[in-house]
């Protein structure tokens, strides 16, 4: 069978506490669940459900924030939230801000969104997507009886390469890699260090239905045959040890 790539069209924005797997269930896609479907939900909505949604008015910005900001040209309340969410900063030059965040992921201004929000608001990333994809992944097995794997997908940039892919951040039911480490290729020789992130990849093909404007917060993947191992977001991350470039 063909891999396919539904997109789940939701309407209406996502408020604290909505029932994200009632709103997926009274879509036409959704009621057509099956058994072994992936499903994508973008970061988005997980921390709109979470009340990870920030209303930049009750920002008080420090003064380190403040003069980041002025240097930056940038709005001080965001600076305030970066620093908020950052462990360690990474590289501050020509406007943009990479840090590592509390939960050891490495982005651009530590996953502070203002996109698909009003404004005068930012998103925050999940405080743990892990635990938020457990979640919804149990869900749907008490409430559909499927067992599905679900990933939450972020839009991260990539050293050395333009544009943006999206990106693995909290993964519940399948295995995050698939180590080829010990096969052999095409040619007989025996594969040592090639490991592909998998749900990285499955994330990226997902966002080619879902874009930034089309209300699809939601994709589901059928009929990919995957290691139902459970996999965390955690072993994605690369240690300072084995990083050539921290």
């Amino acid at each position: 069978m063909s891999l396919q790539i539904i997109p789940v069209h939701i309407l209406r924005d996502i408020v604290p506490g909505d029932d994200l797997i009632e709103l997926l269930l009274e879509t036409r896609t959704g009621r057509g669940l099956k058994e072994g479907d992936v499903l994508v939900f973008t970061q988005k909505i997980i921390s709109k459900q979470e009340g990870r949604k920030i209303d930049l008015s009750k920002v008080q910005p420090m003064l380190l924030a403040t003069g980041i900001a002025s240097a930056f040209s940038k709005d001080p309340r965001i600076i305030q939230l970066i620093l908020d969410e950052t462990k360690r900063i990474i590289r501050m030059k020509n406007g943009i801000i990479i840090s590592e965040t509390h939960n050891g992921l490495v982005c651009a201004n530590a996953g502070i969104d203002e996109s698909n929000v009003e404004a005068g608001f930012a998103t925050l990333l999940p405080k743990d997507a892990d635990s938020s994809a457990q979640k919804l992944r149990r869900l749907i097995k008490t409430r559909t009886g499927k067992n599905v794997a679900v990933i939450i997908s972020d839009t991260f940039g990539r050293p050395f390469r333009e544009g943006q892919t999206d990106t693995a951040i909290g993964v519940s039911g399948i295995s995050s890699i698939i180590d080829y480490a010990g096969k052999r290729d095409n040619f007989d020789r025996v594969l040592r260090v090639t490991a592909i992130a998998i749900v990285d990849e499955l994330c990226s093909a997902s966002e080619l239905v879902r874009g930034k404007t089309l209300h699809t917060p939601i994709a589901i993947i059928r009929n990919y045959k995957f290691d139902k191992k459970s996999g965390t977001s955690k072993v994605l991350l690369r240690t300072k040890s084995l990083d050539l470039f921290r």
